[in-house]
């Protein structure tokens, strides 16, 4: 007679904490018109996705991860990539941008041959930002959070270069402001504005975000349509 004998696969669980466990990656499945598909992910973030600038330390204590969840979480990656690399024959941990969103760079790279872009540009070129910006006299903007890190690699980044080359001021709005945003003003900016009223809780604000704009921008255009009675 014939004997049975069945393996049982364990699924891992979601999230970073249980990438220690994980032994394989099966990617038998993956479409094969994905062989000829040409992946552009638009990135500005350039980490690699573990050690010291790696996706854990540095964006982990942002998202709440205390000191110990950090010292796991890049482990978990590094192993993860360790796996990759054995399972895909590609090395991508260190590659800049495999950090991106936790990892999802790294993922992107090794599994569907992605090619990492430059996110401004890519929003600039679809945009044909550059063309519209030739007849515009004033250029609005923003971003959830600006800091001085804003100033390096993000959109607002982008569009302020642009304008300042083309002389025309930019009005940057965002829900959270802090830092020296010296290096901003300087690559271009002319003024952060927030759009938050007053203090309230981040689920308050998101919920609020769209009211929050209108009224900010419509007191900006208030200020602007009436200069010229301040001089």
């Amino acid at each position: 007679g014939l004997a049975m004998h069945q393996v049982e696969v364990d699924v891992l669980r979601l999230g970073g904490g249980f990438l220690n466990q994980l032994a394989s990656i099966d990617d038998s499945r993956l479409d094969p018109r994905l062989k000829d598909v040409e992946i552009t992910v638009a990135c500005d973030v350039m980490n690699p996705m573990t050690g010291s600038k790696g996706a854990s330390l540095v964006y982990g204590p942002q998202k709440g991860a205390d000191l110990l969840m950090v010292e796991i979480l890049d482990k978990n990656l590094k192993h993860y990539g360790s796996v990759l690399k054995k399972t895909l024959n590609k090395e991508v941990d260190a590659v800049p941008g495999a950090g991106a969103a936790g990892g999802i760079g790294a993922a992107l790279l090794g599994v569907l041959n992605a090619k990492l872009t430059s996110g401004i540009s890519t929003v600039i070129q679809l945009t044909q930002f550059e063309e519209a910006l030739k007849d515009a006299s004033l250029v609005l903007t923003g971003e959830g959070s600006i800091d001085e890190q804003t100033a390096y690699g993000k959109t607002v980044s982008g569009i302020a270069k642009i304008s300042k080359r083309h002389k025309v001021p930019v009005i940057a709005y965002a829900g959270r402001i802090s830092g020296d945003l010296e290096g901003l003003y300087r690559s271009g900016i002319t003024s952060v504005v927030s759009i938050v009223p007053s203090a309230m809780s981040l689920s308050e604000a998101l919920i609020e975000g769209p009211r929050h704009i209108e009224i900010a921008v419509e007191n900006t255009m208030r200020i602007l349509q009436n200069i010229r009675k301040f001089k």
